[in-house]
């Protein structure tokens, strides 16, 4: 494979950055509020898994998609499930990719299964971050989101991943039925204490299908109050800021330098390749039909303007993955110039840093904009370079569907 310093210097031939993301779709047990593609149990397949995912990478690699890889994540489900298989899955897809220097590497994992060993194990690997789903510091809030571990696990796993030397990170989840603004608030100061440099905190959505939708609908639990949940959302900002970790997306709060970059990749537009089942995957035009002129996908359409970018999910069930890793993608959507332009504009609205004066421009949302800054959900801002942009207020935060809505629906009108 051609080394990218090697064709940096030539016009056309330098690789397009590309970050990669793994589905491993295997759980302890399944949460109660949880819709992502995974399953409890299935421990003969995790090594053929972890062999079909190296498969599908390298294959991928062949179209020189991995090689400037900026950010690897690997999520799921639980990774760490798999034991000494995620370990041999890190190194191959390391030696696979062409990950710059320093680049992100992330790991998911949950309380249950962080153990020293197997953290030792993956920092040797090539692991520089980890993301812990915690959720709560407290064990009433811990039973309602059916997790499988309690307050004191949670505690452990932050201990392990502090003495590791490696950053890491943990996802809270507030607005649950029962949970007090007390609780709230000694989870928020826990996770202040724990070590963490980067926090995410997430609203409880209750999901069709799941168990928690199901003891919704039977009246069993009290649907979530977004009130209360808008409450939770400022009450940890005022902490979490006060406690060195400022708001830089709409739930993502980090230590200056911290912030997660993976994540960034997704709110800039940049493109992603998703390895495994229910992977989801973006890609630019021209990076999408170098592959499916060679695969045989549908090609983009002739449009005007021109599409951009293509955006696709392989929906296989694991044993069918494991079949064919290479089966062909679906559904697959296509973004035109003028689409991506609206959708970048409003990924970019879901950080503080907002957006330009030229990407809302080129959205066609400076009207829609200039409306919602009536009503004070956004705001120009100037940054220290003199730079005006669109952001949101503290409001605007809070109804972000409001604003993103606006934002796409404007620009859709504005060229019609």
């Amino acid at each position: 494979m051609t080394d990218p310093a090697d064709t940096a210097s030539l016009p056309g031939l330098a690789p397009e950055p590309v970050s990669l993301y793994v589905h491993v779709p295997f759980c302890v047990s399944k949460c109660a509020y949880c819709d992502f593609y995974s399953r409890a149990g299935g421990e003969a397949l995790r090594k053929p898994f972890v062999d079909a995912a190296l498969f599908e990478a390298g294959h991928w690699s062949h179209y020189d998609l991995l090689d400037d890889v900026p950010s690897l994540y690997i999520g799921g489900g639980t990774p760490t499930l798999l034991g000494e298989d995620l370990v041999r899955l890190v190194r191959g897809l390391i030696e696979t990719a062409r990950l710059r220097p320093h680049a992100e590497v992330t790991v998911e994992t949950n309380p249950e299964t962080t153990d020293a060993p197997l953290v030792a194990a993956l920092i040797e690997a090539g692991v520089n971050r980890f993301s812990l789903g915690v959720q709560s510091f407290n064990d009433d809030v811990l039973r309602i989101l059916g997790r499988c571990h309690d307050a004191a696990r949670a505690r452990e796993a932050t201990r392990i991943l502090r003495d590791s030397g490696a950053g890491f990170s943990i996802d809270l989840i507030c607005g649950v039925p029962g949970q007090t603004t007390a609780s709230w608030e000694a989870t928020l100061e826990e996770a202040v204490r724990c070590g963490a440099r980067h926090l995410s905190v997430y609203p409880l959505t209750v999901e069709d299908g799941t168990p928690l939708d199901a003891s919704v609908r039977a009246g069993e639990v009290p649907a979530p109050d977004p009130d209360d949940a808008a409450d939770m959302m400022l009450a940890a900002e005022v902490v979490l800021t006060a406690a060195g970790m400022p708001r830089y997306e709409v739930a993502s709060y980090a230590q200056p330098g911290h912030e997660a970059r993976h994540n960034l990749v997704y709110w800039t537009g940049g493109p992603y390749l998703g390895v495994g089942p229910h992977a989801a995957s973006m890609l630019t035009a021209e990076q999408y039909r170098r592959v499916a002129e060679a695969e045989g996908w549908a090609l983009p359409p002739e449009t005007d303007p021109p599409c951009a970018r293509a955006r696709f999910t392989r929906e296989a069930t694991l044993e069918d993955y494991m079949r064919r890793p290479l089966a062909d993608p679906g559904p697959v959507e296509f973004l035109d110039a003028d689409e991506a332009a609206r959708e970048d504009a409003m990924l970019g609205l879901r950080t503080t840093a907002g957006i330009t004066a030229a990407q809302a421009e080129a959205a066609g949302a400076v009207e829609a904009l200039v409306g919602l800054a009536g009503q004070g959900l956004v705001r120009v801002i100037e940054t220290a370079e003199g730079e005006s942009r669109w952001s949101t207020t503290e409001q605007g935060w809070l109804l972000g569907n409001r604003v993103f809505e606006a934002v796409w629906t404007a620009g859709d009108s504005s060229r019609s």
